[in-house]
């Protein structure tokens, strides 16, 4: 099955470094956070309503 996500070229071209880094593919990266999410029913990492920083800003711009 495919899935489309919509991001930020630089935040991509940053994450794709990194995947790339650490031996990985994008797809391996994401699938990785998605069964880690499932298998914790939880998002693996904290999420809080902290000053968001710009990123986050943009991307909840780009969403509403």
């Amino acid at each position: 099955m495919n899935v489309s996500i919509r991001i930020d070229e630089d935040l991509k071209r940053e994450f794709e470094n990194l995947c790339n880094n650490l031996g990985l593919t994008m797809t391996v990266a994401f699938t990785v956070f998605a069964r880690a999410a499932v298998g914790r029913q939880k998002i693996p990492f904290e999420l809080s309503m902290d000053i968001p920083n710009p990123e986050t800003i943009n991307a909840s711009k780009e969403i509403a």
